[in-house]
């Protein structure tokens, strides 16, 4: 799988001139112009790393880091910055910031600190276990136990929440009624035997607020299925 870079950066000529060249590199790039938006797409595509820029409106780099950093996301992040002053990379690092790259740059140096960032991102992968599951734009946590679409919080009861992470860890695969009520509601349940329609229609209800596609198809005959119409 590619792996997938954030630029936030409100210099259009810069944030073009990085998503070919990452492109063309073999990463996946996407691109956000002020750090409201950058903060949403961090949500929405859970990148591999982020390249930020300090001087933006709205929100300057060292805000959305330290708003990333109190939200739990271990993203690494490299921040570009006009400035060469000791204080304000020692302000980026301590905020929360992985690495620092001064404008104008040499674009073989930050390909180079964005290739080590990433090394020591699967490294650490490799040795905690993964807490969070994310299908398209849909983001679970399952530490906090909060499920996010598109950058909006969806409010779930525990058998909502269940349910959906049911289908989190077998995207794209048919899951039979009989498997379902198993996994959810153990072999010994009694109850209304449409209990499982109901919570396939609170779920879709949920998770297509805000006009979001289905994702939770009706395979006729053989169950459901975690699938996006596009």
């Amino acid at each position: 799988m590619r792996e997938k870079i954030l630029v936030i950066d409100d210099d259009e000529k810069i944030t073009s001139m990085l998503r070919r060249s990452l492109a063309f590199e073999g990463y996946t790039v996407f691109t956000a112009n002020h750090g409201m938006d950058g903060l949403k797409q961090i949500l929405e595509h859970d990148p591999d790393a982020v390249i930020l820029d300090v001087m933006m409106p709205q929100l300057d780099g060292w805000e959305v880091v330290r708003r990333i950093r109190e939200g739990g996301t271990t993203v690494p992040v490299l921040m570009l910055t006009a400035k060469d002053e000791v204080a304000d990379r020692v302000k980026g690092l301590d905020i929360g910031a992985d690495d620092y790259l001064v404008k104008p740059f040499a674009l073989e140096e930050l390909l180079a600190r964005i290739r080590v960032l990433l090394r020591r991102k699967t490294a650490e992968k490799a040795e905690q276990p993964t807490n969070r599951l994310q299908y398209q734009d849909v983001f679970m946590d399952l530490d906090t136990r909060e499920v996010f679409r598109g950058g909006q919080l969806i409010e779930l009861t525990t058998k909502e929440f269940e349910l959906l992470h049911l289908f989190m860890q077998n995207p794209k695969r048919v899951l039979s009624r009989d498997l379902i009520m198993e996994k959810i509601w153990g072999y010994d349940y009694s109850g209304e035997s449409n209990v499982l329609e109901v919570y396939i229609a609170l779920l879709r209800q949920k998770t297509e607020e805000h006009g979001h596609k289905r994702m939770i198809q009706t395979v006729r005959g053989a169950g459901y299925v975690l699938r996006g119409e596009g």
